[in-house]
């Protein structure tokens, strides 16, 4: 038969339970892993920087979403962008947009101007294969095409028929990541400072132009998995190990 505890050991036990339980009350478990972690941080309200200073209204020189009807192409009178020929409607754009643009570079890269001022081939120029898609469920086809700059750069632009004219209705100056068509709308995918995301800007039709939707930021991860498009590993630094 089992000892039975005195009333002295009986005591000790409760004096140790009772040690335990103030330890746990006053904090003083540290041992196991409990901690106070001090007051919670104040949180400030945002801080304005310059709130007088304020960006000045963006002239028609300035504004490179505006639908702009391409100079010196023939009228399309069926409407579908498939009856013009892609590489003159590159070519009148820029070349009528770096003369509105004066210089400045806003409207479009000079460079890629100059370089399809000339161009004869597209793709000994830079000019990509025009893609024909109906992104205004009209039943007719918008082209899609972009200028590659410098092996990095490029200036996309899509073209669409408003009554015969060829109208440019999209206009972006962009690292072209990855490029996606869904359902009508336009996906850009262009890398951020961080080698871990994407931007991803999505694109529709207002009824006047391909306007933007949504931005979002996204991972190379998703971006791989969604598109099978890897992020572009960056260049090592000038100096540093190849």
């Amino acid at each position: 038969m089992a000892e039975r505890a005195g009333p002295g050991r009986r005591r000790v036990r409760r004096l140790l339970l009772a040690g335990c339980l103030v330890a746990v009350l006053t904090g003083c478990a540290d041992m196991e892993g409990l901690h106070r972690d001090g007051a919670a941080a104040s949180v400030a309200p945002p801080e304005p920087l310059w709130p007088q200073s304020r960006p000045s209204p963006a002239g028609p020189e300035q504004q490179r979403g505006r639908p702009f009807a391409v100079p010196g192409i023939a009228k399309v009178a069926s409407g579908d962008m498939r009856d013009a020929d892609p590489l003159a409607v590159v070519k009148a754009d820029l070349t009528a947009t770096e003369r509105e643009d004066r210089g400045t570079g806003r409207l479009v890269d000079r460079r890629a101007a100059e370089r399809v001022a000339g161009c004869v081939r597209a793709a000994g120029c830079g000019v990509r294969e025009p893609v024909l898609r109906d992104l205004t469920d009209d039943g007719r086809a918008e082209l899609i095409t972009a200028v590659d700059i410098d092996g990095r750069a490029s200036e996309m632009r899509v073209y669409h028929v408003v009554d015969g004219s060829v109208t440019r209705v999209f206009s972006r100056r962009a690292v072209l990541e990855g490029v996606e068509l869904a359902a009508g709308h336009l996906a850009i995918r262009e890398p951020t400072s961080n080698d871990r995301f994407v931007y991803v800007s999505h694109y529709g039709w207002d009824g006047r132009m391909m306007a933007l939707i949504e931005l979002k930021l996204d991972t190379c991860r998703a971006l791989k998995q969604t598109s099978g498009l890897p992020c572009v590993t960056p260049s090592p630094a000038p100096g540093g190990p190849s």
